[in-house]
Formats: structure tokens, C-alpha cells, sequence
């Protein structure tokens, strides 16, 4: 069976997980603590990090939208459409959340790792500039929502879902859009509810 190293955690763990119920393919969840190395995880990936996607032959695909192509491949494109400019449209959603999340996960870093007199305001500040602007953008041109979601829907509730779990419910302030997006989402697909960010 085809299995996804994860973490409770992460966005993109949560990004495939979902993505993964949404196309329909059978998978093992197993979770791997990245800090530990373990060597399952390091045969996997030399670089340590989450979520991994081992398919049945095998094969090790890393870095959350290789994974989310992969998927695609696997379910007979039912995470991208065929059409090429809608193609386009998903796979730019899907790196701007994924974006938003590398941003959060450098702002959580930052204050996790190092000592607080050496946390670097100035870069927490850029960091969440990146996030602001992102977040009213996305706010102003709400993706479409349809019964029809591709990856790029699900990389955006996964990465909302994170930054409620890390920063509170804030950033809901003044995007009610987004906000309502969200909502629709959560009633249309509660089946995937269950692998957001924890």
C-alpha cells in the first residue's frame, strides 16, 4: 500500500493527506518525528524533511508538490484540470499557500529555535508582511469553489488551517471572503477535514 510519512503538524503533510482522499488512493499515515532522524524517514529523504509519499514499488517522492503531481498521475488527473490555463491557475494557487506556509514555518522557527535574545524581529516582521499581503490577495480574488476542487484548493485550506493552529484566528479579521471560502469548503469536503494541521 502506498504510504505518506507525516507530520500532524505540517501544512504540507496536511496538503497530501488530503489530497490523497480527495483522489481516491489508498494510503498508510505514518508519522515520523523529523528532529529524531529516523532512518526510515533518511532512506526515504536525505534531506530529513515531510511529508514523503513511498509508493507500492517502492519509489520515494518528496517536497509536497512533487507529491501532489505524483497523486494527480496516480488518481488519472483528479487533482489539476486538463484544460492548460486552468492547470495554471491550480498549480499557482497551490505554490502561493505553499509559500504562506514556508513563510509561517520561518516566523515559528524563529521564535522556536533560537535563544530570545537573539530572535530577529525585523525577519518575523518580513515574514508576516509576506503573509498579510498574501492572505488579501487571496482575500480580494477568492478562489472558486466548485464540487470540483483541484490541489490548489486543498494547499489553501491546509495552509489556513496551520496558521489557525499556530497563530489563532486573527488573521480572519477584515477577510470575510476568505473566511466564507473557507466555510464552503469545510461543508463540502468534511471528509478531509480530519487530516488539517493538529
Amino acid at each position: 500500500m502506498t504510504r505518506i510519512l507525516f507530520s500532524n503538524a505540517s501544512p504540507y503533510s496536511a496538503k497530501v493527506r488530503m489530497a490523497a482522499v480527495h483522489a481516491k488512493i489508498p494510503f498508510e499515515s505514518v508519522a515520523v518525528d523529523t528532529n529524531a532522524e529516523p532512518a526510515m524517514l533518511m532512506d526515504a529523504n536525505p534531506l530529513g524533511k515531510i511529508p514523503v509519499l513511498m509508493t507500492e514499488d517502492g519509489a520515494a517522492i518528496f517536497d509536497s508538490r512533487a507529491i501532489t503531481q505524483q497523486l494527480n498521475r496516480m488518481s488519472g488527473n483528479l487533482l489539476f484540470p486538463r484544460n492548460a490555463l486552468k492547470r495554471a491557475e491550480a498549480e499557482r494557487l497551490e505554490a502561493l499557500a505553499d509559500g504562506i506556509a514556508d513563510c509561517l514555518l520561518a516566523h515559528v522557527y524563529e521564535r522556536r529555535f533560537r535563544p530570545e535574545e537573539k530572535i530577529h524581529q525585523p525577519w518575523l516582521d518580513k515574514q508576516w508582511a509576506k503573509v498579510t499581503r498574501a492572505l488579501d490577495h487571496l482575500n480580494a480574488n477568492a478562489p472558486r469553489l466548485s464540487k470540483k476542487i483541484n490541489a490548489g484548493h486543498i494547499a489553501l485550506r491546509a495552509v489556513l488551517g496551520y496558521l489557525s493552529l499556530r497563530f489563532g484566528e486573527e488573521w480572519q479579521r477584515g477577510r470575510a471572503k476568505l473566511k466564507r471560502w473557507m466555510k464552503r469548503f469545510d461543508e463540502t469536503f468534511p471528509e478531509l477535514l480530519e487530516y488539517l494541521p493538529k
